[in-house]
């Protein structure tokens, strides 16, 4: 392995003091010209690379984002694409840490990315996230941070999320619309934020439509094709089991749809479903699925902006709330009516 160049090669290399070679490179007005010229043409032909954590130290930016998501599933890939993006087209690299829904490796890697000088933090807690005093030393610390998708909704720091109730209000209001009228939700794990947020909306909408909310037919259950499929086949086993199923996720809809054929039942005629985020696999199966788009690429663009506006602001952003609303993608397995032109 090579070794590295250093300021004071290049000093031992022309007889000068390593400050007089620091100066020189950082363009000092004290330096000659002359110096400086014979500095920065030997740096470049000795390939010096400057140590870039000195300098960020010095500078203290490091022009580093850390992000924390719970998993690189569909929809949080796409959201760290949009930051990624955003944040390259400023100058900025991102380091991206999985939790795998572990509190424990939520707060391992916040201690990581603190250790690794991070300019902010944009995060997305795990499910198993109840208590948040690392969320907290963040703030104390005065280190700007942005919370998305999966928010902490009772402390002051700038968020962006989608409605997720307005998410659950369209699907259910679809299927009550289609002539569904016994409709079960799979929900995702009890005292998950966005879950209960979905289902907050189902309900509000079978109430408003005179529909009673049968608790047997809310089921929780992990964000998992698996188990999803376990769990409609036991709705289907009921006595009298629901004829339409909202999903909180596609990947719930996807393992739902498999236990619905294997009963044998034909969607949309004998049965419904509708699934959440509008992941491309809901176009390519048969029937095709109606979806709750929720814009993830979007959300991370506009996640990344706002944090870059607080990075470079010196208003207080900490009551900052962006909401993206959502849309329902109407496909074969719940359109029973005909689509108005």
């Amino acid at each position: 392995m090579e070794k590295q160049i250093t300021i004071k090669d290049i000093a031992y290399a022309l007889h000068i003091s390593t400050s007089t070679v620091s100066r020189a490179l950082r363009d000092a007005s004290d330096v000659k010209p002359e110096t400086k010229k014979a500095v920065k043409a030997l740096a470049e032909e000795l390939d010096y690379q400057p140590n870039k954590l000195a300098l960020s130290l010095l500078n203290k930016r490091t022009n580093t984002i850390g992000v924390i998501i719970p998993n690189l599933d569909y929809v949080l890939a796409a959201m760290v694409k949009g930051i990624d993006e955003v944040a390259l087209e400023a100058g900025y690299t991102v380091m991206v840490c999985q939790s795998d829904e572990s509190f424990g490796r939520e707060i391992v890697n916040t201690k990581r990315l603190l250790d690794s000088f991070v300019d902010g933090f944009i995060v997305s807690v795990s499910s198993e996230t109840k208590v948040f005093e690392h969320i907290k030393k963040i703030q104390n610390r005065k280190i700007p941070l942005v919370l998305f998708d999966r928010i902490i909704q009772n402390l002051n720091v700038p968020k962006i999320h989608l409605d997720n109730i307005e998410g659950g209000r369209i699907a259910t209001q679809h299927l009550i619309d289609q002539g569904y009228k016994k409709i079960a939700i799979l929900a995702g794990p009890e005292n998950m934020g966005i879950s209960n947020d979905r289902m907050e909306g189902y309900m509000q909408v079978l109430k408003e439509n005179k529909i009673r909310v049968d608790k047997n037919l809310i089921i929780y259950c992990d964000f998992n094709q698996d188990y999803a499929r376990e769990a409609t086949k036991e709705l289907l086993s009921m006595k009298y089991p629901p004829d339409a199923i909202f999903t909180i996720s596609d990947r719930m809809a996807i393992g739902a749809m498999q236990a619905i054929k294997e009963r044998g039942l034909k969607m949309p005629k004998d049965i419904g479903l509708v699934g959440f985020n509008n992941e491309p696999v809901t176009s390519l199966v048969t029937p095709s699925i109606s979806s709750v788009e929720m814009y993830a690429y979007d959300i991370g663009k506009a996640t990344a902006k706002l944090f870059l506006e607080m990075l470079h602001s010196d208003v207080d952003m900490s009551n900052e709330e962006i909401i993206i609303k959502p849309k329902l993608f109407v496909r074969e397995s719940s359109q029973r009516t005909p689509t108005r032109k």
